[in-house]
């Protein structure tokens, strides 16, 4: 009876112990379980090649945004891409973080050449260089950018050109009486029926020759509401106003050659198919809506930071804060295989420069 009982017992605990034996089988299985949810559920970071298309594409994003958000100075051209890094989330949206350098072309921001086709300006010239953070979003194949920041930098023309021009600052007071004799000039012999006032001065060099200073001057002029230089000429609306962009040069007796441009036209965004607001142009003279501003720099800078959400993205911290899965876009070669010497290592950046 006692022996029947306890094989009893015994059968009664059987499945218990079947369960305790294979326990740590079971917590391995659900702890892979656990670990591929979590793992599916945090960012994966790639970092493609910094000339991939999707790099590219990104770039030229960016150069219009920053490029829109230029309200004085020149227009800018995409010099070669420093590097990439692309987060997606689980949900798919993608976060592009990126160093882009740009350089400053000879295209005034209110002119309407094609960023493609303005030149760049050359080193001789003292070309200005920005390089730029931008964080850029990425979702239902619509990209956008969320911030961004640059730091804007001129070039000396000393070690490659001896006795050539330097920049003065914009507001230097010879250089500007230069520039309000040459507009003087202009509006006396064009035959436009207007007078245009000075919008703002985009850059001064100035020349020690034998004759004295010369000068040499880019500068941006809009139409007022005067056909003559008689009487206080108001500019107008950008909408209603031709603009101009004029280089002078000269020692006493001077050259000009302005460029004019038509009114600008509101843009029209595609999505909505409503008016898009001009940009409020930043002005060196007087008018309705326009705040006079005097550079004491000797070139225009963009914008140094822009980050409206206070994204956060533009720090290294915050880059590193975030727990992700690292997924890089290009091969990588174990330890313990064996590469020739002579076979090409794949390279990731920076990328290719389009200009110097």
């Amino acid at each position: 009876m006692e022996h029947a009982l306890g094989h009893l017992l015994l059968n009664k605990g059987a499945p218990f112990a079947f369960f305790i034996m294979k326990l740590p089988v079971i917590l391995t299985v659900l702890g892979i379980v656990v670990l591929g949810t979590w793992a599916q559920q945090l960012p994966s970071v790639t970092l493609p090649p910094c000339d991939s298309p999707e790099a590219e594409a990104a770039a030229q994003v960016a150069l219009e945004f920053i490029n829109g958000q230029n309200t004085h100075g020149y227009k800018y051209a995409l010099n070669h891409i420093e590097d990439i890094r692309i987060t997606t989330k689980a949900d798919g949206t993608q976060t592009y973080q990126m160093e882009i350098e740009f350089l400053e072309t000879k295209c005034h921001v209110l002119d309407p050449t094609p960023v493609p086709q303005c030149p760049v300006r050359p080193k001789t010239e003292m070309a200005v260089e920005a390089d730029c953070d931008v964080a850029l979003s990425k979702a239902a194949e619509v990209m956008s950018v969320v911030a961004f920041k640059c730091k804007t930098e001129a070039e000396s023309n000393e070690d490659i050109c001896l006795g050539c021009p330097r920049l003065v600052p914009l507001n230097d007071t010879a250089a500007n009486q230069f520039v309000v004799a040459s507009l003087e000039v202009f509006n006396k012999n064009h035959t436009l029926n207007a007078t245009f006032a000075l919008f703002e001065v985009g850059r001064l060099t100035s020349q020690i020759l034998s004759g004295g200073p010369k000068f040499k001057a880019e500068y941006a002029i809009i139409e007022t509401n005067c056909t003559s230089s008689n009487g206080i000429c108001v500019p107008l609306k950008h909408t209603e106003a031709r603009h101009g962009f004029c280089l002078a040069e000269g020692v006493g007796l001077m050259k000009i050659d302005c460029k004019i441009f038509l009114p600008l036209a509101p843009a029209v965004d595609p999505a909505t198919n409503a008016t898009v607001l001009a940009p409020a142009f930043h002005a060196h003279t007087a008018g309705p809506g326009y705040t006079p501003t005097i550079h004491a720099l000797t070139h225009h800078k963009l914008t140094p930071l822009h980050d409206p959400t206070t994204s956060g993205l533009l720090s290294a911290e915050s880059a590193e804060s975030t727990e992700v899965v690292l997924v890089v876009g290009v091969p990588i070669v174990k330890r313990e295989v064996v590469v020739s010497d002579t076979q090409p290592q794949p390279h990731r950046c920076p990328g290719k420069v389009k200009f110097f």
